[in-house]
């Protein structure tokens, strides 16, 4: 763990990442730390600063070139040059040898590589950061691709979320950062990248997704050869399309790019609300678009090995919250978070509602199509520290992708209008969730269950008449039972006042005579209060 701390700051200093820190944007005390660094001393040399940011992410592993190829889809959160930069990270990260790719072909399939495929290329079609791609050509003539896990990589990666953990930790005695939850979403990356180490969930991955899409005119997914896939070695029909980032190609050929980037938009929604299954790695280096279809494209998608879902009631919550922000009716939102348990039970709503409205009336009276959705998660985010709002784990994976269709579709079409194109789906989508289609959904979903328990309905029915008549029996014998012990409680009180008399009665009897003599000789306020005593006494 120290030797992975020291490389992280060694490549630090090495590229001399600290020159991409903004220092006018800093407050006077960090940026004096910055001006005195010893750091300074370290020649920049000739590269630009775009190159040595994807070299040092290179040099780090997985873990920061995903983070890089996230970034480089933000052209409008970042200059040109490094958007370029960090794009080849998609799939042009350094490969590993074609001969150890054959070696790890052969020990996975355990079988020769001449008898599982008549060709195979040992130089990578593309190489990503967690494996590369390798042509390869099947006996019956198919052509295919060949995606072969990096040798050595579990144990950086692990190092990596080590790294991750410790510092989340340490994040958690920050009242600010402890609201992001950041255990729980270093869990929930570190789930999502060791999934991808595990090309036969990849693959499953892939069939659901190409199963959902079956005949779609939005999405193709290349099929998958089972027979010929392990956990470190998958094989997979080989598509031939324009990369998406290849916006002069896609000129070329005449792509009607708004209506491309507007797919997109329609592709994402589709998968979160309908299939509830949605690729969540949608960067452009696995995306691809249909050669020749120029007025009706068509998205090739690729690497499958992130995916995400959400619960019914999150799905229903998410709807709701993008809706009514969309109506700009900030109670609503409000209300919702309460709800959900997003924020505590006990924020106001209307105080809630009014922060939200102050952030985000600036940013949706502009015109639709300069409205980022980034710019309302940032402000919302802002927003929530007064409120104690936390990050949702099981939300992360669906912000980060959404952002990314967002970077992708304004890349395609600048003026693209992801609020206007979401908006019917989702209203057409509440409707059917909501009204007899969904019910009658709901019904034939549930119908197996209300099958199997209709038989049983007489006996539960006649079950629970015999419990509520034990249950009213046996109210009715412990209201007897109170009652009884009232009585004798009565008894008991009248028989114990009576004894107090007879005592009483008894004593005054033996100590007639005294007393009469000592009353005769008091005054009668004595008396009087005398005799009421000997009252009091009897009656208690």
């Amino acid at each position: 763990m120290t030797f992975r701390l020291l490389r992280i700051l060694w490549v630090i200093t090495r590229f001399r990442l600290d020159t991409l820190i903004p220092l006018d944007r800093l407050p006077w005390l960090p940026r004096l730390a910055f001006r005195l660094s010893p750091l300074r001393l370290i020649p920049v040399g000739q590269r630009p600063h775009g190159e040595r940011l994807r070299l040092a992410l290179e040099a780090l592993g997985p873990v920061f070139i995903k983070f890089g190829q996230m970034l480089s889809t933000r052209r409008d959160l970042l200059p040109p040059d490094i958007a370029d930069e960090l794009r080849r990270l998609q799939d042009q990260v350094p490969p590993f040898s074609g001969d150890e790719a054959v070696r790890l072909v052969e020990q996975e399939l355990e079988i020769p590589l001449a008898e599982a495929f008549v060709a195979f290329d040992r130089h990578p079609l593309a190489s990503a950061s967690v494996a590369q791609v390798h042509a390869a050509r099947l006996h019956d003539g198919e052509e295919v691709v060949v995606k072969i896990i990096r040798p050595g990589i579990e144990r950086v990666m692990r190092q990596d979320i080590a790294l991750m953990y410790r510092v989340a930790h340490l994040l958690k005695w920050i009242p600010e950062a402890r609201r992001l939850r950041p255990i729980e979403v270093v869990s929930d990356y570190e789930a999502t990248l060791f999934d991808e180490l595990d090309l036969h969930k990849e693959a499953a991955n892939t069939s659901q997704l190409k199963r959902n899409f079956k005949n779609s005119p939005l999405l193709y997914v290349p099929a998958i050869h089972w027979q010929l896939s392990r956990r470190r070695v998958m094989v997979q029909e080989r598509i031939y399309g324009v990369p998406v980032a290849d916006m002069e190609a896609l000129r070329t050929q005449g792509t009607d790019l708004r209506k491309l980037a507007e797919r997109g938009v329609e592709i994402f929604f589709t998968q979160v609300f309908r299939d509830n299954f949605f690729h969540a790695d949608m960067h452009p280096g696995n995306i691809f678009v249909t050669q020749g279809a120029h007025h009706d494209p068509q998205y090739i998608a690729i690497d499958c090995g992130i995916v995400g879902s959400l619960t019914r009631e999150d799905q229903d919550y998410l709807a709701r919250n993008l809706l009514a922000f969309f109506h700009q009716d900030y109670y609503e939102v409000a209300a919702l978070h309460i709800e959900s348990g997003w924020v505590g039970e006990d924020t106001r709503a209307n105080e809630f509602a009014a922060a939200i409205r102050a952030v985000c009336e600036p940013i949706l009276e502009k015109p639709l199509k300069d409205i980022s959705f980034g710019q309302v998660l940032l402000g919302l985010f802002q927003t929530a520290r007064r409120f104690n709002m936390e990050v949702q784990p099981q939300l992360v994976l669906l912000q980060k992708t959404l952002l990314n269709i967002e970077g992708l579709g304004r890349q395609l079409y600048p003026d693209l209008d992801l609020w206007s194109t979401a908006k019917p789906f989702l209203e057409r989508w509440m409707r059917e969730r909501a009204g007899p289609q969904g019910l009658w959904s709901s019904l034939k979903r549930q119908a197996p269950e209300l099958t199997r328990q209709l038989p049983e309905l007489p006996v539960l029915a006649h079950q629970a008449l015999m419990r509520a008549d034990i249950d009213h029996k046996q109210r009715r014998r412990q209201a007897n039972a109170v009652d009884s012990v009232s009585r004798h409680m009565r008894r008991t009180t009248r028989s114990a006042r009576r004894l107090r008399i007879g005592l009483l009665l008894l004593a005054l009897a033996l100590a007639w005579e005294p007393l009469l003599e000592w009353a005769l000789n008091q005054p009668w306020p004595i008396l009087a209060v005398a005799a009421l005593g000997v009252i009091l006494l009897a009656w208690h």
